[in-house]
């Protein structure tokens, strides 16, 4: 290889963890000659590609990003005031930096282990108490993928609480306001139809409701921007024992009276206008706030307070028995994970701006809109909204001739049949208004336009009814932090308290816990990217088109399929999309009685909740001893079951980190009965370029782009789920209410996702991770994956159980640790080594999933060995600290295992009365003290958290309160 390819292959070995040498090293203790024989000893035969994928040559990162630009340029970033739920915004340059930027902000887990995740936690606490108190609503969650979702999340909350037997719905109606937003509209239908919902379209003035509904969604301020005061329609539902949502808007209620002081059960909407991009469509996080008699059915995680071992204050995931995917097929939302990193950045713009600052943005905007409907009225242009916070509707004749001159300003308007909408932002400036302005007359042949600009804030587009007096963000949070230095500590000492992949690696089984370079992430940030309204004309965003053009061609070919949609924005949606069009292509072919779909035991939970939500009835096959398929179990079932099979769920590897050799005779079985086959791709990262899933025999197969394909966890979001189908499916994929983006053909299924494409801006991650490694660099990473899931179970089989193995004794990327015994030889269970760990500076691997009293290790392509060792040294250091129990050197009870984690405080104390050393607590191995991480709390009493839930900042006198305990 000369200078120049080297060049070229730059990307693949920065991404990689092992070099030439430690590779020869790991094989050697794996005991296999080469890493073609340790591919060929694991992966079927039957299976392995005999082609190469088709995605081109790898470049280096330099070029990439020069390239790239080019590619930016294509994109015309208008100045935008469309509205219709997406906003300009200002990012604050510290939260830009510091957070969104930041690897220890983006590269973090969903917070289950709570001890080392408390900055998040506290950030997230932080959102959920913002969105309570701007909602008037006492319970809010850590945010849900976006409106669109939340708002159907919410109508199958309550179609649950008021029909507690869903088997016989007794009040199917479901009332939806005709001036919701488009988007929302579509993605109800799509959740609607599968579970019985019957939708009812109106005017709410006119809407009569009676026992038959279970609730109602109207929209405040509405779609085209009217305020409308909803209390007596709210009153009238609640009369018929129905629950009425309200979408709402987050910085007009800084201003509106709170939809719980109207009545309302549920507040939902997106947080993106605060301090998030547009991001041609996201991510976003969408809030969800409700009444405290939903807190045990609210969709999605909630944050909440609790205590630790040493009786001090801390946050953990509250009610987590009560989160949806656990329940399996008796779920009534598949909702893993959200939007967690969004989520921070817009808790972090609360917090920046307080109370006043986000009240004062708002009356910017507010009276900015006011001066505008008043000089467009003085131009003949009347405003039909009599009240209105940041949006106008102008009724005229005169549409295309303001179209005209807008699109040659380089400006966006909203356009419907009748009606041009304009919602300006925090972005708009007086100068921005007269360039309106003129937009206007010259459309009218006027040459000039003016405007007489007040600083009077009294607002009188605000009705007096509905004008907010209740006070919001009381806490000292959101209080303290006004100059930047204040800010940047503020969100430093949060992040010092969370350990993220700038730390160590993080091995947790199913979610791969991969390098997400920098150079793949720095796009997101470019305004060519992040400034792009997702409802902007076609012609705006050439550079996307390429893109996501590319994209979905390069994801076609590693899955082996024919098609491919962006759009579901999380990966449960993913398998939510592909069951969609499962369920469509039966009822298409008037096979609607197709309705049972088979799932694996140990299938993620998700995957039978999302079969349940696309209107399906799940059946539970068997694993066997060696955690395979249960063949005979398999063939019984398909059998008994043949007159109604739509399907299978079926995840590979399995959830076992096994490539199981029947898993083409079990796809022929499904097909060969008249079933489709649909592949979760959680597990992908073993796949890609070594076989596929068209190759193998399923239909349809999600991807987790937030693991495979580089996109970052954030803490818990964003994610993205695209699905890849073969030609039956094709035609089913979703489409969107914004004409010629998505799927175009008529047999296309209603939207699942707000945006046309999902959260657009970060498929640009994945574009690039695709583009830097080129065609043999993502085969090579997938069999580093297994090369690294293999030496890390060489160097621990000794010492513990390694439960399921291929038949050559191999493991895909992934394999499980047994840790039953010690239950039984030392009273040590899963958790106490889960904890163990982080005092040797690790988070945990995937515990008890998919079997209780285990740990599932994936380390990703992207660790080198030294970082690979250390973990194994770590866990082999905890096995000997079993062995001590179990030869009766350490105490049963009150041993290190038990203690941990172990807290700087803890260590420090003066009264230091274990029967094991400090320094075996904090410092158990050399290179611990070399690069301590501190965990901020002692282990975490969950018990306590959910017999006291509190999910908001507490008053300043329980901090007081702690201290002095």
């Amino acid at each position: 290889m000369n200078l120049f390819e080297q060049q070229q292959q730059e990307f693949v070995r920065r991404h990689i963890g092992p070099d030439a040498q430690e590779t020869r090293e790991m094989l050697e203790t794996i005991g296999v000659a080469s890493l073609d024989t340790l591919i060929e000893q694991t992966v079927p035969a039957a299976i392995r590609a005999q082609e190469p994928l088709q995605t081109g040559n790898p470049v280096s990162e330099y070029q990439y990003l020069t390239e790239l630009k080019k590619v930016a340029a294509l994109n015309k970033v208008y100045k935008t005031y469309m509205g219709q739920g997406y906003y300009g915004t200002i990012v604050p340059s510290v939260i830009l930096r510091t957070v969104f930027e930041n690897p220890g902000w983006y590269t973090q887990y969903t917070p289950y282990q709570a001890e080392i995740a408390q900055g998040r936690l506290e950030s997230l606490l932080n959102f959920q108490t913002m969105v309570a108190d701007l909602t008037g609503l006492p319970i809010a969650n850590a945010s849900l993928l976006d409106e669109g979702t939340a708002a159907a999340e919410a109508m199958a909350m309550l179609l649950n609480h008021k029909n507690k037997n869903t088997d016989h719905i007794t009040s199917p109606k479901f009332f939806v306001d005709e001036n919701i937003f488009a988007q929302t509209k579509d993605i109800l239908i799509t959740r609607a139809i599968p579970i019985g919902v019957e939708l009812v379209f109106g005017d709410y003035k006119t809407a009569v409701l009676d026992d038959t509904y279970f609730g109602a969604i109207v929209q405040y301020p509405n779609r085209n921007g009217s305020i409308e005061d909803y209390r007596n329609f709210v009153n009238a539902a609640h009369a018929v024992n129905a629950m009425v949502i309200m979408a709402t808007d987050l910085l007009a209620l800084t201003l509106l009276t709170a939809p719980g002081e109207l009545g309302a059960d549920v507040a939902i909407g997106s947080a993106q206008r605060l301090g998030v991009p547009m991001g041609f469509g996201g991510p976003h996080a969408a809030f969800f706030a409700t009444k405290d008699e939903f807190k045990r059915n609210i969709p999605g995680r909630i944050i909440g307070v609790s205590i630790d071992a040493q009786g001090n204050r801390c946050l953990r995931m509250a009610l987590q028995t009560r989160e949806q995917h656990i329940r399996r097929e008796k779920a009534t939302s598949n909702i893993c994970t959200a939007q967690a990193l969004l989520s921070n950045m817009s808790a972090m713009y609360a917090v920046y701006h307080g109370a006043d600052g986000l009240k004062n943005i708002a009356k910017r905007v507010s009276l900015l809109t006011k001066t505008l409907s008043d000089e467009l009225a003085a131009m003949g242009f009347h405003n039909e909204n009599q009240f209105y916070f940041d949006t106008i509707s102008i009724k005229t004749e005169a549409i295309e001739a303001v179209r005209t001159q807008a699109l040659a300003a380089e400006v966006n308007f909203f356009y419907t049949p009748t009606n041009i909408l304009i919602s300006l932002d925090e972005t708009t400036s007086q100068n921005d208004v007269l360039d309106i302005l003129h937009i206007f007359a010259k459309a009218i042949h006027k040459d000039t336009a003016e405007a007489s600009f007040s600083n009077d804030t009294l607002l009188t587009n605000i009705p007096t009814a509905l004008t907010r007096t209740s006070s919001f963000l009381t806490h000292p949070v959101f209080n303290s932090h006004r100059s930047e230095s204040q800010m940047l500590r503020y969100i430093k000492s949060l992040e010092n308290k969370d350990l993220s992949l700038n730390t160590s690696m993080i091995s947790l089984g199913s979610c791969t816990m991969k390098l997400n370079a920098a150079t793949e992430l720095i796009p997101v940030s470019w305004p060519e990217f992040s400034n792009i309204h997702p409802f902007a004309p076609a012609d705006q965003w050439k550079g996307y088109q390429q893109i996501l053009t590319e994209l979905e061609n390069w994801l076609s070919n590693v899955t082996g399929f024919t098609a491919t949609s962006l759009q579901p924005n999380s990966g449960a949606q993913g398998e939510y999309t592909g069951l969609l069009t499962i369920r469509a292509y039966h009822e298409h072919r008037n096979e609607k009685h197709r309705n049972i779909i088979l799932i694996p035991i140990s299938a993620h939970g998700t995957n039978p909740a999302s079969a349940v939500m696309a209107g399906f009835k799940v059946v539970v096959t068997k694993c066997d001893d060696a955690g395979n398929i249960d063949m005979a179990d398999m063939q019984a079932q398909v059998e008994k079951h043949k007159d109604n099979l739509a399907g299978l769920m079926i995840t590979y590897p399995s959830t076992h980190g096994v490539f199981e050799e029947t898993i083409k005779d079990i796809c022929a079985l499904i097909h060969d009965n008249g079933g489709l086959v649909y592949m979760d791709g959680a597990n992908m990262n073993a796949q890609v370029g070594l076989t596929s899933p068209g190759l193998i025999g399923a239909d349809v197969c999600h991807l987790n782009l937030h693991k495979t394909f580089a996109i970052p966890h954030g803490g818990g979001g964003p994610g993205m789920g695209p699905i890849g189908v073969n030609d039956k499916l094709k035609p089913f994929l979703p489409g969107h209410v914004i004409k010629g983006v998505a799927n175009t053909a008529a047999t296309a299924t209603h939207a699942v996702s707000a945006a046309p494409y999902g959260s657009a801006s970060i498929l640009l991650i994945s574009y690039a991770y695709i583009k830097m490694l080129g065609a043999d660099g993502l085969k090579k990473s997938t069999e580093y994956a297994i090369l690294n899931a293999n030496y890390m179970k060489a160097r621990l089989q000794n010492d513990y159980k390694i439960l399921y193995t291929g038949k050559n004794g191999t493991c895909a990327h992934e394999f499980i640790v047994d840790l039953r015994p010690f239950k039984t030889s030392a009273g040590i269970e899963a958790e106490d080594v889960a904890k163990r760990l982080m005092d040797y500076n690790f988070h945990a691997p995937t515990l008890s999933f998919p079997v209780a009293g285990t740990i599932m290790i994936e380390p990703t392509e992207s660790e080198d060995k030294a970082e690979l060792d250390r973990f194994c040294d770590a866990l082999l250091s905890i096995r000997k600290e079993i062995a001590a129990i179990e030869n009766g050197a350490a105490d049963k009870a009150d041993n290190v295992l038990k203690h941990a984690p172990h807290t700087q405080f803890v260590v420090m104390a003066n009264d230091w009365s274990r029967p094991y050393s400090r320094e075996q607590a904090a410092f158990p191995l050399p290179y611990v003290k070399e690069n301590k991480f501190w965990p901020s709390i002692s282990r975490v009493n969950n018990t306590y958290g959910d017999r006291n839930l509190i999910c908001t900042c507490e008053p300043v006198s329980a901090y007081a309160e702690t201290a002095t305990a």
